[in-house]
């Protein structure tokens, strides 16, 4: 049999079904329905209400951060997060390829421009050796931060996304980026739960964002958050996020260029329920990603696991194949018989908008993006 036939038995056996096995769904299993007829019986059902402040409140516990803003998606809390670092149009962004797309256009957004640095192979995530390679070759340390000598803008911020929950190297990251004095942004959106030398992810760099789409490890239907240490840019997120009001019992005064960027009531109330679950939410994670690790044991398949030190939230697993031609088989099969998988991303510098960013040589990116496959990971 190949990979993928032994594969797909194995898999309608977790889940013990033949029907179609999506790649990974919520779970709604707690409060969700009491929270949001809570939600509609207050009347608060807007950006508004007890739930946005619980919500916060619980995240700031679960990431042990001292400020969590509650937004409505985590590519607009990427925005404001990068806005806050000081970020401005014509600024140039260290970021990785191999990510989501959300990643690059949060950058975008901004005016300001993507510089693409390769991943690490462990991790799948922003390589701390190919930050430290690029900046020793193009990096230029001024008065008021560090500067592209080739192209003569600022570096204004680095952006490692922890990809499918597994974190970066994010403490020799953050070590370079400070020598460099180049502030960290974490796009977390993948890895709550995931943890690094005991520590969160998405509290190392200066602001962490999260989502919580509907495909994520806990959802809000649609929703975000950003988490930080420092309150001064927690009160500015808020600030921003809420149409840049200035606090008054009834006149409206906007002083700056806001967004419209809250959560709402009723989608907080819906996190909060999940929220609530999370931990066994991630305990039945790694029990599903022990199955999957003992059984690619004797296939000619990769799993993959999180590394010595760190905690992965094991968001959506996932398999290394031997080449490109083994991958598209995979996929082609496993998708045929009606089991969900899908390749990595594809590149960001290959997609028409992003073609003529900058980048370095990318091959471990390269090495991925041919073999990665994401298989069904819900929660049982």
């Amino acid at each position: 049999m190949s990979d993928s036939t032994n594969t797909i038995s194995f898999i309608r056996e977790i889940y013990q079904s033949q029907d179609f096995i999506p790649l990974h769904e919520p779970r709604f299993i707690g409060n969700e329905k009491k929270y949001l007829l809570d939600a509609i019986d207050s009347t608060f059902v807007s950006s508004v209400g007890a739930y946005v402040d619980r919500f916060e409140e619980m995240m700031q516990g679960i990431t042990k951060t001292k400020k969590t803003v509650a937004v409505v998606n985590g590519t607009s809390g990427i925005q404001v997060a990068l806005r806050l670092v000081g970020v401005k149009s014509g600024d140039e962004v260290l970021t990785q390829a191999l990510t989501f797309v959300a990643t690059a256009n949060a950058i975008s957004y901004l005016g300001a421009k993507p510089v693409f640095i390769d991943v690490d192979l462990d991790t799948m995530g922003l390589s701390p050796n190919a930050v430290q390679s690029f900046l020793e070759e193009y990096g230029e340390l001024r008065e008021n931060g560090c500067y592209n000598k080739q192209t003569g803008n600022k570096i204004a911020a680095c952006l490692p996304m922890h990809t499918f929950g597994f974190p970066v190297h994010i403490s020799e990251l953050t070590k370079i980026c400070n020598e460099w004095n180049i502030p960290v942004v974490e796009d977390a959106a993948e890895s709550l739960g995931s943890e690094f030398n005991g520590q969160p992810t998405g509290s190392f760099g200066e602001v962490g964002v999260f989502s919580f789409n509907g495909n994520k490890i806990v959802t809000s239907g649609g929703g975000g958050a950003i988490v930080t240490n420092n309150e001064n840019l927690g009160l500015k997120a808020k600030y921003l996020t809420t149409t840049a009001k200035q606090p008054h019992a009834y006149e409206y005064v906007h002083d700056e260029l806001g967004y419209n960027f809250r959560m709402p009531n009723l989608n907080a109330a819906l996190a909060c329920a999940q929220l609530e679950n999370l931990n066994l939410f991630l305990g039945k994670k790694r029990e599903l990603a022990k199955k999957y690790e003992e059984f690619f044991i004797g296939e000619d398949v990769k799993f993959r696991v999180e590394l010595p030190g760190t905690i992965a939230n094991y968001w959506l697993m996932c398999v290394e194949l031997e080449d490109r031609k083994a991958r598209d088989l995979f996929l082609k099969e496993t998708n045929e018989a009606k089991v969900m998988t899908r390749p990595i991303w594809e590149l960001m510098f290959r997609l028409p908008m992003y073609q003529d960013c900058l980048k370095d040589k990318q091959v471990n990116a390269k090495f991925l993006v041919d073999r990665i496959v994401n298989i069904p990971s819900s929660v049982k």
